[in-house]
């Protein structure tokens, strides 16, 4: 663990209480930073927040915008979460704004502590823009306490941390759409029937005006690009550099918001060529997994998508490729306990991939136990004692094409096992 994480586990709660009341006073008691940033796109949503976000980042900042970004989780540095006119936060930087927050706070968790550092590091570097992204929900999450956005943001909506938000569909719309405010147009990715519905009756009741995808704008791979269309125009874009057709989707949602902010063709054409966003169907061949992957002339991919939405994802990319270059396929999955395994392996169930399953540090499921559910599902799996073991046995029975996915926290570990792999 970072040194800045360990700092905020041992100084701050580290409970998840979605409530907006401690926010609210450690915002006030810091001068309210969140009333001085600039102006605010604000992401909420189950899948694609942080891809949408990259993209957002890489239009704005190729149209030579000064951007603040606020993303969660982290990788492997605590930093990464704070980005500052388009530089990763110092730790001098962030050490300094920890003092001055754990001066005043007594109760906030670690995000709302987390937050509340962003906001006051963000209100304090000149910007053009900044770009926050909701932690869990949006009703009461730590971020909603920005009264003002400039735009709103709702990427697609589906099952996910149940613990919190329950299993309704519609009732975790809801929940997204706490970020909605009055006047501030909401630009919306498709969504199921039911999750639209809650969307719609959300924005009437706070008089925010909505652009929906499929409906007001569209989105759709033409000719090894992206076409985009909404009502006034028609872009012929070159493909997003983020693996996935999946990643279509983000992208088109991005261009949406561009134009909201006027940005010239040029520069989303840029945008999207120049997005990087680690731990999203990412190729890796350098550190030790991936140069151990090149050694045997196998592909090796890293993705943190962690619910059926993402399984489903992945299991697209996955034939997309297969079409195009047959190779045995593994899966290295290590996923937290309170996830639906089920979910997630079922997607991938016509994907004819080998799976080896891992733990990591942290509330992980148990290898065995996740080797069964896959095998539930109809795939070949079994457990491993880690990622080194399970990507040799994988290579050695010749698998050409390797995926390490099932969580963040695991791609973090895979990440931080080398310096040149860090988030950056």
């Amino acid at each position: 663990m970072d040194p800045i994480s360990e700092r905020l586990r041992a100084r701050h709660p580290q409970r998840i209480d979605l409530s907006l009341d401690r926010m609210r006073a450690l915002c006030a008691a810091l001068g309210d930073p969140q009333h001085r940033l600039p102006p605010v796109v604000h992401v909420a949503g189950t899948n694609g927040k942080g891809s949408t976000v990259a993209f957002i980042r890489a239009i704005t900042e190729a149209a030579g915008l000064r951007v603040h970004v606020y993303t969660s989780p982290h990788l492997v540095r605590f930093n990464e979460r704070i980005r500052l006119a388009g530089e990763l936060i110092s730790d001098e930087q962030l050490n300094d704004i920890l003092d001055r927050i754990e001066a005043v706070a007594t109760e906030a968790t670690v995000f709302e502590s987390t937050t509340a550092a962003a906001f006051l590091a963000m209100s304090e570097t000149p910007a053009d823009l900044a770009i926050i992204e909701v932690g869990l929900g949006g009703v009461l999450d730590a971020t909603n306490v920005i009264e003002r956005p400039l735009l709103s943001v709702i990427t697609p909506v589906d099952l996910d941390h149940a613990e919190f938000l329950g299993t309704s569909l519609r009732g975790i719309a809801v929940e997204k759409a706490g970020i909605l405010k009055a006047g501030a147009r909401g630009l919306i990715a498709r969504q199921s029937e039911e999750a639209m519905a809650a969307i719609e009756v959300a924005a009437l009741g706070v008089g925010a005006p909505l652009t929906v995808m499929g409906v007001d704008f569209d989105a759709w791979a033409e000719r090894g690009g992206l076409a985009f269309q909404d009502q006034e125009q028609f872009l012929d874009l070159p493909a997003p550099a983020l693996a996935g057709p999946h990643q279509i989707e983000n992208a088109g949602l991005a261009v949406a918001v561009a134009l909201e902010l006027a940005l010239p063709e040029q520069a989303i054409a840029e945008g999207l060529g120049a997005v990087r966003w680690p731990a999203r169907m990412q190729r890796l061949a350098t550190g030790p997994f991936g140069e151990a992957a090149r050694a045997a002339d196998a592909e090796l991919w890293l993705d943190g998508g962690h619910n059926p939405h993402a399984g489903r994802a992945l299991a697209v990319a996955l034939a997309e490729r297969q079409a195009k270059a047959p190779r045995p396929t593994a899966l290295i999955v290590g996923m937290l306990a309170n996830k639906d395994a089920g979910g997630f392996f079922e997607a991938l169930r016509d994907s004819e991939a080998s799976v080896f399953t891992v733990p990591f540090d942290g509330a992980a499921a148990e290898p065995e136990a996740l080797a069964a559910v896959a095998r539930g599902h109809g795939l070949g799996a079994q457990a491993s004692s880690d990622v080194t073991q399970a990507l040799e046995h994988a290579l050695r029975l010749g698998a050409g094409r390797v995926v390490i996915c099932g969580s963040l926290y695991l791609a973090g570990e895979v990440l931080g096992a080398a310096r040149e792999t860090w988030p950056a």
